[in-house]
């Protein structure tokens, strides 16, 4: 198909594909006027389409209006096994139920490149931009909004969404410059969100996937995974929207219990256990070998493919100019390289001429990816992990050690650490400033303080620190700094709050001596 036909953009409906149905033919009226895409050998300043004011009719659905729009195209999407050789014939389609190659690594998802770049760069850049903020199913999530590069051949009627994405990219004015002495510092906080953190972006990708197999009668009778929190919230949350049954491994006692709440809030069936999140995983991979129950685990590459729209957007945000450094918490490790494909393909189909570099931060007390790297990428060793606030990332054995690798290694990146007293006064510093973070964005601040005292990132260094979970879900630890009953920790910027008897005199005398230690002229 060239791409020089008349097609019509998302900004005129939910794909840029050429239509089997002639808008003249069409028993709707159309939203937009048709534009011409343009291919990489045409005009990259074709003019964006004009919104023309219409409302589906009003016993409609925007899931049934979207069932109206027939449309066809030749992008496509498969599992290979994870940097395999590229003379390698092995792959998968997205259909078959199955998280490792043949010899036992990892897969990933392999979109078909040729097909995708029959569209120039400055096409793909305008259909994004034209459906930020839209209500067309299912194209006003952050995720499903970059269909074509996430899931191409899914029906849009087995997309399970809540129009995730489109998170703040929020400049961090007072805390770059008061802090850090940087006047160009962002905080992507991708916890703003349906269930609170980022893991939202690839669940909605993963579930919507199950979705469809369900319904081709595939042997899935629920989805499982292990959790340290966040990721379970996000499962329970798009199975309970899809009414498709969720079962979550929980370690006991290692999560906050408003994480531990989410799951069990959307009906979860929930098995809290005696181990830790590599104790969990373990066994729900044996689980998951056994019986009918979908891996939901970033093991599943699947999810990978939503998170990596994060990249895009920050690039969307910055009117597609590239940051110079994007720091990402880890753990796991699949967030890392999400973000590394996302920024790749960005490039590779001609959105930017450049990647960001990429610093992986991580708590010291779960840090084999940081000890990795300190010993220049010999052989990988798993550690014990510790007990650590920044919970999510408290993770020995991460699944996707040799994705994070790749990326680091292909984006000139950085590894960092926090000590527990690191993280959370960075945490309060960055609240004092208006935020309201978790602990693991504590830990990728703290790798960016270290990074700017030992002058590898510039003060004028445009630097995007990724915020993976809302700070509400971490309050106790928040109640806890505050008061000082943190063991064996400062806590040197907490701010408890001050007992003062019923009386004028004695609330007067306390503001008194607080509004002078803010100014002395008072």
């Amino acid at each position: 198909m060239a791409a020089s036909c008349m097609l019509r953009s998302s900004f005129l409906s939910p794909n840029p594909h050429l239509h089997q149905q002639s808008p003249a033919k069409s028993n709707r009226a159309s939203f937009f006027t048709p534009i011409k895409a343009t291919s990489s050998s045409d005009d990259a300043n074709s003019k964006s389409p004009q919104l023309q004011k219409h409302r589906r009719p009003a016993d409609e659905n925007i899931r049934e209006e979207a069932r109206r729009d027939i449309s066809s195209h030749n992008f496509s999407a498969r599992y290979v096994p994870f940097n395999a050789d590229p003379n390698s014939s092995e792959w998968y389609p997205l259909d078959e139920i199955i998280y490792r190659s043949r010899s036992g690594g990892l897969l990933d998802v392999q979109h078909d490149m040729d097909a995708l770049k029959k569209f120039d760069g400055q096409y793909w850049r305008s259909l994004f931009d034209s459906r930020v903020g839209k209500t067309t199913w299912p194209y006003g999530s952050g995720v499903w909004s970059k269909k074509e590069w996430v899931l191409p051949e899914i029906d849009s009627d087995d997309i399970v969404s809540a129009f995730e994405g489109n998170s703040n990219l929020f400049w961090a004015e007072r805390y770059g410059k008061q802090f850090l002495g940087m006047n160009d510092l962002w905080v992507k906080h991708c916890g703003i969100s349906h269930t609170g953190s980022f893991k939202d972006l690839g669940m909605t990708v993963l579930v919507s996937q199950v979705n469809r197999l369900r319904k081709m009668h595939k042997p899935v009778v629920g989805v499982g995974c292990a959790s340290t929190g966040d990721t379970s919230a996000a499962l329970s949350a798009y199975c309970a929207s899809a009414g498709i049954p969720s079962i979550v491994f929980l370690p006991a006692n290692k999560i906050s219990m408003a994480q531990l709440v989410q799951p069990i809030a959307n009906g979860a069936f929930v098995l809290s256990i005696d181990t830790d999140f590599d104790g969990c995983m373990q066994l729900i991979r044996e689980v998951t070998a056994e019986l009918p129950i979908y891996l939901a685990n970033s093991l599943n590459s699947l999810r990978l493919e939503g998170q990596k729209t994060a990249a895009i957007e920050i690039l969307q945000q910055f009117e597609w100019e590239v940051p110079d450094w994007v720091i990402v918490p880890g753990g796991n490790l699949g967030n890392i390289y999400a973000f590394y494909k996302g920024f790749h393909m960005c490039k590779e189909l001609g959105l930017v001429d450049r990647i960001p570099r990429l610093v992986c931060a991580q708590a010291a007390n779960a840090n084999p990816l940081y000890v990795h790297y300190k010993s220049g990428w010999k052989d990988f060793k798993p550690v014990k992990a510790n007990t650590t606030f920044a919970s999510a990332i408290q993770i020995g054995d991460p699944v996707s050690i040799d994705r994070a690798v790749f990326a680091l290694k292909k984006s000139n990146g950085i590894v960092e650490e926090a000590t527990e007293e690191e993280l959370m006064d960075a945490m309060a510093q960055a609240d004092s400033t208006g935020m309201f973070i978790c602990p693991h964005t504590g830990v990728a601040l703290t790798a960016l303080s270290k990074l700017r005292k030992a002058g590898v990132i510039a003060p004028t260094d445009r630097t995007v620190v990724v915020s993976t979970a809302h700070g509400l879900k971490f309050t106790q630890s928040k109640v806890d700094y505050h008061s000082k009953e943190i063991k064996n920790m400062e806590c040197r910027f907490a701010n408890p709050p001050v007992q003062v008897k019923a009386d004028f005199g004695s609330v007067m005398d306390v503001l008194k001596k607080y509004l002078l230690s803010k100014n002395s002229k008072f």
